[in-house]
């Protein structure tokens, strides 16, 4: 990361001295938790001059209690495969802070799952869920399963044994899962009718994107791509620049990267290569976005059969190289640390104008600094990709109140909330030192908030 402070003064050299030996305990509690120790790094250094301005926060030892989980879930997920064998995975859930409400955040099935992942997304939907203004906490969770492959009754089998575990720990009040890579609406689906059938009742609140006929929000499914682009689009006009007439690329070709697609060319850009994790596809006439949306949401496919309907595209194989495509604007939109370092030098060297972070923590501390070293424009993930999060905070107050919202309603609420991510995180970059340093004004305005509740709510 780039040096966070324009000058050193007595107060900053006390706000660096704590922040550094905090973060050296962090890392001796929690060793070989790389993910983990990266997301704390960030943030960290980007709160230096939060803490030489108010030393009430290292006097009341705020860091210390915001970066270690309230609660840390592990639990064994037994199942049966179609073939009659047992299989087990690991589930967890880490109930990260709860100072301005209820845990909230999703559940990734992924084999990559463990410890420092569900950490560091617990930590990261802190910040994020500050962001959106909104009375959530933060916390994730997930399980090392791979739905990939597996046939609708294996999913549904290993879904409820999960539940069956999890609802012990969450409610409507306390803690609100949603999906995230790997838990889409059949996983919803499944998990919420096991909770209905323990709990013995009806409790909408109790996850988030769920079904439109039972308890789900409009735009939901939407929600994260959109705001993505939401929260770039503010970014560009401030330049006076737009996503008309600019070539896109997006990485991933799951929801959060389908509906940026979808809403990077309803505001005319031509999106020319998105990905899977096998490959990536590039068309130079621009990709049909319906195409992408029916071989991945219906038919279940690879991106690849892309090219068997659209002959002028190309294929490639090895996901990692579509970010040598030039493009005006890059959406990292598939998972972490795809961006590297060198990575982002070939987006700079191709005159990337903007890069919005679409997934969480998709570029690397390198990258990121290659890149605001080089006057790209760079939107961090938790501001960038808080749309998910805020709609589904929407939901929860649609479940109380017993009420569905129309999809033009939603959608002008997520406008509205990204386009207020965008403002707060200027203002308190430019309120700390640090004008344009989104990642600076991102992690300090979402910090705020939580560090002041904390203080008002004593040691707990």
């Amino acid at each position: 990361m780039p040096t966070v402070v324009n000058q050193t003064t007595p107060d900053t050299q006390s706000a660096e001295t704590y922040i550094s030996q905090v973060f050296e305990t962090i890392k001796q509690r929690n060793p070989n938790e790389y993910e983990f120790h990266q997301a704390v790094k960030e943030i960290f250094e980007s709160l230096v001059p939060a803490f030489a301005k108010h030393p009430k926060y290292m006097e009341n030892g705020i860091l210390e209690r915001i970066s270690e989980p309230e609660r840390v879930i592990s639990f064994s997920v037994p199942w049966v495969d179609d073939e009659g064998k047992v299989r087990v995975n690991r589930g967890f859930r880490v109930q990260f802070n709860s100072a301005i409400g209820p845990y909230k955040g999703g559940l990734r099935f992924h084999p990559s799952v463990n410890a420092s992942i569900v950490k560091f997304l617990g930590f990261e939907q802190i910040f994020k869920n500050s962001l959106t203004g909104l009375p959530i906490g933060g916390g994730k969770g997930g399980a090392d399963f791979d739905p990939k492959g597996k046939s609708d009754g294996e999913v549904m089998r290993f879904t409820q044994s999960f539940m069956t575990e999890l609802s012990k720990h969450i409610g409507s009040d306390i803690d609100v899962p949603a999906g995230d890579i790997g838990v889409g609406a059949r996983e919803i689906g499944y998990m919420f009718g096991q909770y209905k059938k323990i709990q013995k009742g009806y409790e909408a609140g109790i996850l988030t994107g769920k079904g439109i006929g039972y308890g789900g929000s409009l735009t939901r499914t939407e929600a994260t791509g959109y705001g993505t682009v939401y929260f770039v689009e503010e970014m560009l006009k401030d330049k006076g620049l737009s996503f008309n007439g600019s070539t896109v690329v997006v990485s991933g070709s799951g929801n959060v990267s389908i509906y940026a697609m979808e809403k990077a060319a309803q505001l005319g850009a031509t999106l020319v290569a998105c990905s899977d994790s096998n490959g990536y596809i590039y068309d130079k006439n621009g990709i049909n976005v319906e195409t992408v949306r029916r071989l991945k949401e219906v038919e279940r496919k690879r991106i690849s059969a892309y090219v068997d309907e659209h002959p002028d595209a190309q294929y490639h194989e090895g996901c990692s190289d579509i970010w040598l495509t030039p493009c005006d604007i890059a959406l990292p939109c598939a998972t972490q640390n795809e961006i590297d370092v060198e990575a982002a030098k070939v987006l700079v060297a191709n005159s990337v104008k903007a890069v919005g972070e679409g997934a969480n923590m998709p570029s690397t501390l390198q990258a990121i600094e290659v890149f605001q070293n080089n006057g790209v424009l760079f939107g961090p993930a938790k501001a960038v990709n808080a749309g998910g999060v805020a709609v589904s905070a929407l939901e929860m107050a649609q479940n109380s109140m017993r009420l569905s919202w129309s999809f033009e309603e939603v959608d002008s609420k997520l406008k509205e909330i990204m386009t207020t991510i965008y403002r707060n995180s200027v203002e308190a970059a430019e309120n700390y030192g640090h004008p344009d340093n989104l990642v600076v004004g991102a992690n300090i305005a979402g910090f705020l908030k939580v560090a002041d509740a904390m203080l008002e709510q004593g040691v707990i």
